[in-house]
């Protein structure tokens, strides 16, 4: 018995979200045998994530990260900013960095790998819902490694290149650094629609035609520094 049962707590309502239709079934048939989650819909890419947290208003979706049209990173951003009740898991293949860390940046309380066990799943689960974070005892240990590195300087400002302003230079860095619209907004206490608007000029201003490519500029102007080994 888990504790929600114990408790005397309704199951955890959950969507799955998998690109990979037989791997979404999988995952489905296999929360369906465990105790205290009931599955409550299962989405083929990020954008149908989003509209099925949306109508359904689950506990939690599970969430893969590589999808096409939207992926779990994008998905996860936009479900904590829009949908603030529903927690979200990433279950993934990968367990390298590249993913891991955008993925946490994004909002996910909890992080397995698809070789997880079900007990594993209950438990992170269980430990977003409670407020915790559900991560297994390796990503838990790659997070602090992580952390515990010495963090690159960003290299000092003298002149914004390409005639950006202080504050368009201020977006782009926030961009490199990962952040959404939304996250940018809630940082600089402004509005989304004024952080599309620096957006905007910024790319028009540059040539850019999207984040990733402000990334790359904002690295090739030495506006960042990569991390160093």
């Amino acid at each position: 018995m888990t504790e929600r049962e114990e408790a005397g707590r309704k199951p955890a309502r959950v969507v799955v979200a998998d690109d990979q239709t037989v791997v979404r079934e999988g995952i489905v048939m296999l929360l369906g045998l465990l105790p205290g989650i009931e599955v409550v819909g299962a989405a083929g890419d990020g954008d149908e994530a989003v509209e099925l947290v949306a109508e359904l208003a689950p506990d939690v979706v599970l969430m893969d990260l590589r999808m096409p049209r939207c992926d779990g990173v994008e998905a996860t951003r936009r479900i904590r900013a829009e949908h603030p009740g529903t927690q979200v898991v990433v279950l993934t293949t990968y367990a390298d960095d590249e993913s891991l860390f955008p993925a946490l940046r994004a909002g996910a309380r909890g992080y397995l790998t698809k070789d997880a066990g079900g007990d594993e799943i209950v438990r992170a689960v269980e430990s977003v819902l409670s407020g915790d974070a559900g991560l297994s005892p390796s990503i838990q240990r790659r997070l602090l490694e992580r952390l515990s590195e010495p963090q690159a300087e960003p290299a000092p400002l003298t002149e914004a290149p390409d005639g950006l302003t202080a504050r368009e230079t201020e977006v782009l860095l926030l961009i490199a650094e990962g952040l959404s619209n939304q996250e940018i907004a809630r940082k600089l206490h402004v509005s989304t629609a004024t952080v599309k608007t620096h957006i905007n000029n910024l790319f028009a201003k540059t040539g850019l035609k999207d984040r990733a490519q402000a990334v790359r500029y904002a690295y090739g102007k030495g506006l960042v520094r990569p991390p160093v080994d």
